[in-house]
């Protein structure tokens, strides 16, 4: 099968996003190319019809807007939500530990890791690294990637552990530490990653005063399948959903209101940061927004009851070895569309009049879509939908691609469902 350009823009942005601020980065990259114009949170906006902005937030988080040529103060908002950080392992300060000899660097980790799907995979390092500096409450920041695999975190024999096909917990401080090198004779061990750091960097070691390093897996994605009908990949939770924000807010061309796509941080850790989905930073644009163009925070509360807000993150597809564990009448398959995600916990943000105009919007485009419920006597976890519309009070929906694998190393997926989501996106942020 031939690859389509929706896989390929999904796996060029899984090689190059490989952390959060990356993610960002690759796509303020996109944005750019297509005449988008950065703003920051910090200045005056000059705002414009028909204007196409983003601003980027503490490095890890990115605001992308559209205005319509023929916008008017009444026409509300088309919002998207998703997130661009994902599970894996954070550097810690004063990282290395050496045992008979070998380095290793501690770390801790980020989010709900499959930590077995880790192991005997070539790793890399990749961040945000700050540095000394004249002004001292301005430190010079930089993002880093290694682009080359780094670090491993071995396995033991099955000689030495018999029992390890029944099943054996590992401990993540003691058995998840990623193995860097081996010292030579007479090396001392301190300052031996900082050392590494700084010469990558062309820096002073000194000179290096924090970071905020992950862990990630260096392995490239791939199509996989008899057809090549599926995508085996790292990160795709949740750079699916990124990629097809991007896309659509780019393609779209409704010519009223106010497209926004989000990427948040923090979402895997529960979005309770400064740059997280529980912060006010969406209320607080949003009106710069209406403020720039002239309208009253009035005018803005108005436009926010006839608004609405996807939230995009991954879903669960029914496993073919695990099928007992899906609801027994509402089943997501692979390469069968993008799933609406219901729960009437608000796990995920479920309003029926919301899902009904999603369920119009395919009808018309003839988009496949699925609907994704869990089993009664469990849970699957939740998103920042439900968070979002708790602080900005609009109709919210949860969508995502159907997959295996979700928070392992590698995560798999139907290439046709990442097709059919951006093409719901760029209708929604169209009609």
């Amino acid at each position: 099968m031939e690859q389509n350009k929706y896989v390929d823009k999904l796996l060029k942005l899984t090689k190059g996003a490989t952390s959060q601020f990356h993610t960002v980065l690759e796509t303020k990259k996109q944005l750019e190319e297509a005449g988008f114009e950065e703003v920051a949170l910090r200045e005056n906006w000059d705002l414009k019809r028909g204007g196409k902005y983003f601003m980027v937030h503490h490095d890890s988080t990115i605001f992308a807007f559209t205005i319509g040529e023929e916008f008017e103060g009444e026409d509300g908002f088309r919002l998207a939500a998703c997130h661009g950080d994902f599970p894996g392992f954070r550097i810690k300060p004063n990282p290395e530990i050496v045992t008979e000899g070998y380095v290793q660097l501690n770390t801790e980790v980020y989010g709900g890791v499959n930590l077995a799907s880790w192991l005997d995979r070539p790793l890399s390092i990749a961040g945000r690294v700050v540095l000394r500096s004249e002004d001292v409450f301005h430190p010079e920041v930089r993002l880093i990637d290694f682009k080359r695999p780094l670090l491993t975190i071995p396995n033991i024999a099955i000689h030495l552990q018999k029992e390890m096909n029944q099943g054996v917990e590992l401990n993540r401080q003691t058995q998840m530490i990623p193995l860097l090198g081996k010292l030579a004779e007479g090396e001392k061990k301190e300052g031996y990653f900082a050392n590494l750091l700084a010469e990558e960097m062309a820096v002073k070691a000194e000179d290096i005063l924090e970071y905020e390093l992950n862990v990630y897996n260096f392995e490239e994605g791939c199509l996989t399948g008899a057809k090549e009908e599926f995508i085996s990949a790292p990160r795709l939770d949740n750079l699916t959903s990124v990629q097809a924000l991007a896309t659509a807010i780019i393609d779209a061309d409704r010519t009223k209101g106010i497209n926004c796509a989000i990427v948040y941080d923090h979402e895997e850790i529960g979005s309770r940061s400064k740059q997280g989905a529980q912060s006010t930073l969406i209320v607080t644009i949003l009106k710069k927004i209406y403020a720039a163009l002239g309208y009253s925070e009035t005018a803005f509360s108005n436009a926010i009851m006839d608004s609405l807000l996807i939230s995009a993150d991954v879903s669960h597809a029914i496993h073919p070895s695990y099928a007992a564990k899906n609801d027994p009448t509402n089943k997501a398959k692979l390469n069968e569309g993008f799933c609406i995600k219901e729960a009437c916990s608000q796990g995920y943000a479920t309003d029926s009049e919301a899902i009904a105009i999603v369920q119009q919007i395919c009808e018309k485009e003839g988009i496949a879509y699925q609907k994704f419920v869990n089993r009664s006597d469990g849970s699957a976890g939740g998103t920042l939908g439900s968070i979002v519309s708790a602080i900005l009070p609009v109709r919210t929906v949860d969508m995502g691609i159907p997959m295996f694998a979700m928070h392992s190393s590698r995560e798999f997926m139907g290439r046709e469902d990442q097709e059919s989501l951006v093409k719901f996106m760029t209708a929604y942020f169209s009609l």
